[in-house]
């Protein structure tokens, strides 16, 4: 049997090839957030999973044994919203932040933005600063 990559691993795919998922002003904001998230990590980007836009690696292991590598922080874009990724709980570790956002919808690691114009972009970014400092504390 051939030996597969996982599916979520890094790739060699061009960003812009993962970005181009969006279209007009949606995919200029794609370019925006790769800008933030750069300035947040100080990473270059890299394509996971063939999509998803990711910044840094980690290793980790769940109690059951599984483990792997996956972004310290990442995004995706598509035609309806962005998708980013952040720490577990992060909607429950930092209300305040997210009452201070704008406008989006949340689950336990992702944040959903519909525009980028209708969030404080300083929030986001203290958003992914804290989270990407939460990623790299349990990770060391």
């Amino acid at each position: 049997m051939a030996n597969t990559a996982p599916a979520m691993s890094p790739s060699d795919l061009p960003v812009e090839v993962a970005l181009d998922r969006a279209s007009g002003a949606r995919r200029e904001e794609a370019a925006a957030l790769q800008e933030i998230f750069a300035a947040v990590t100080g990473e270059k980007p890299v394509v996971w999973a063939g999509r998803i836009v990711g910044y840094g690696t980690y290793e980790y292991r769940y109690p059951s044994g599984h483990s792997g590598v996956a972004p310290e922080l990442a995004f995706a874009t598509g035609p309806r919203e962005h998708t980013l990724y952040l720490v577990e709980d992060f909607a429950e570790r930092w209300r305040e932040l997210l009452a201070q956002l704008g406008k989006h919808r949340a689950s336990k690691v992702c944040l959903y933005l519909s525009r980028l114009s209708e969030v404080d972009l300083d929030t986001l970014t203290t958003l992914l600063e804290r989270s990407l400092a939460v990623t790299r504390r349990e990770r060391a």
